[in-house]
């Protein structure tokens, strides 16, 4: 409302490239960031670190994600790195604790971020068309590395409607799979241009973003 400044919390970073998400959890608002030496939740209202744990690569970029009472961070520079943490267990320094659900460190994403639809969280390895999907809930892994022989390069992160999931390549191919437990490719659509934004979805449109244009897919 006035622009004033209600808290600010130093951080032992050198780099910071995620987007910091804020998560309602129970009633009880967080900032989580990742980044290289910690991934830290900061309580909304303070500033106060709750919660905070090692584990991540350099440069961090892929957003964090909830769901299931959990957040999903990843990382895939120089290295792979996934942590699902229990937000009802994590406290201090969760480094290696109970508070960790699970860890997957093969094929994760260096730019684009993962993207969790129901119990399935798909990412793809560093910047490439080598896609996979684990159980959001127990980090077993559904299917994967599997590639997707049309995409080279991705910068932008996979989106979701309901039964599936779209990842949008630099070369212009928008895939289009089945939001399953099994792959099945349902369709790969090419445009003359180069995306490194991700898709928004708004109602039944689909937006894209181009360096020569911005598309809306819909329904005529």
């Amino acid at each position: 409302s006035t622009g004033k400044e209600l808290w600010r919390a130093a951080r032992d970073e050198p780099t910071s490239w995620a987007t910091p998400v804020i998560i309602d959890h129970k009633g009880s608002p967080q900032v989580v960031t990742a980044a290289a030496n910690r991934v830290r939740s900061y309580e909304l209202k303070t500033g106060k670190v709750l919660w905070e744990c090692s584990g991540m690569t350099a440069n961090v970029i892929p957003t964090p994600v909830y769901g299931h009472g959990m957040v999903y961070v990843t990382s895939g520079f120089r290295g792979s790195a996934l942590m699902a943490i229990k937000l009802d267990e994590a406290k201090g320094d969760i480094s290696g604790g109970p508070a960790v659900a699970f860890t997957y460190n093969q094929d994760t994403p260096y730019v684009p971020s993962p993207v969790l639809t129901g119990e399935r969280l798909y990412f793809l390895q560093v910047t490439t068309g080598i896609l996979t999907c684990l159980n959001a809930l127990t980090g077993e892994k559904h299917y994967g590395p599997q590639r997707l022989d049309a995409v080279k390069g991705v910068y932008a992160s996979p989106v979701s409607a309901p039964g599936r999931v779209y990842i949008v390549s630099r070369n212009g191919h928008v895939v289009v799979i089945k939001d399953a437990a099994t792959f099945e490719l349902i369709a790969d659509n090419t445009l003359d241009d180069v995306f490194n934004a991700s898709p928004a979805i708004a109602g039944d449109e689909l937006y894209l973003r181009g360096e020569k244009r911005l598309y809306c897919i819909a329904k005529p």
